[in-house]
């Protein structure tokens, strides 16, 4: 995997596994961070890893963050990307050093950004999240992580500290051999327009989302 500055044109077309492209420095409202960019010849896709500080190769404190279009940049109060996205990089600066793997073709997670409209206008109707995937033929979970742990190897990470409250990317990245020494809340404070979201995902995706329990309004 060496680093190749460059346009990418047909000559990376038959390439497999992943490429990093380029190491940019990108100063943030939260920190300095260096932009590594990768190309996913398996998928297709471009991806990036924000790294922050001498990250070391055991115990590096990491998120790996789907893409959330509606979330990330837009705000959307559906879902709680954006603050995550937000509280993962802050969490990286403080601690002094860490990885946020943005993880691109993961929107809606991995049914792209027209499926997850979709599934939020059956949402509006009275589906949760998981019955609106179902309804439109589409998986309830479509993401793949092998990517993010190429993507940590390429960086000679061995072990995380994983900013996670979903257990199937601990799974994905122990079964693609990056070792999880911790797995870190990422825990947001719901709102109204995301309580049953939150939920849904809680009771039937197995995430661990203790602090909703103390949300005794909003129906």
């Amino acid at each position: 995997m060496t680093e190749k500055i460059g346009v990418l044109g047909t000559e990376t077309a038959q390439r497999t596994g992943v490429e990093r492209v380029v190491n940019a420095p990108l100063p943030t409202v939260y920190g300095k961070f260096q932009a590594i960019g990768y190309m996913d010849h398996d998928r297709g896709d471009e991806q990036v890893a924000l790294v922050h500080g001498d990250i070391g190769t055991e115990n590096v404190l990491t998120r790996l963050h789907s893409e959330c279009l509606t979330g990330d940049a837009f705000g959307s109060q559906h879902c709680e990307c954006g603050d995550q996205l937000a509280s993962a990089l802050r969490a990286v600066v403080t601690e002094g050093r860490g990885i946020v793997v943005y993880l691109r073709g993961h929107e809606g997670r991995g049914i792209g950004l027209l499926g997850k409209l979709q599934a939020m206008a059956l949402q509006a109707e009275g589906l949760d999240t998981v019955e609106a995937n179902v309804a439109l033929g589409f998986p309830v979970d479509a993401r793949d992580y092998k990517v993010a742990a190429d993507i940590l190897r390429d960086l000679g990470v061995d072990s995380v500290r994983l900013m996670s409250n979903n257990p199937r990317k601990r799974e994905a990245l122990v079964d693609n051999g990056i070792r999880v020494a911790e797995e870190v809340p990422l825990l947001i404070e719901p709102c109204e327009n995301n309580i049953t979201y939150l939920r849904t995902k809680r009771e039937r995706m197995d995430h661990r989302l203790p602090h909703l329990d103390a949300v005794a309004h909003w129906s």
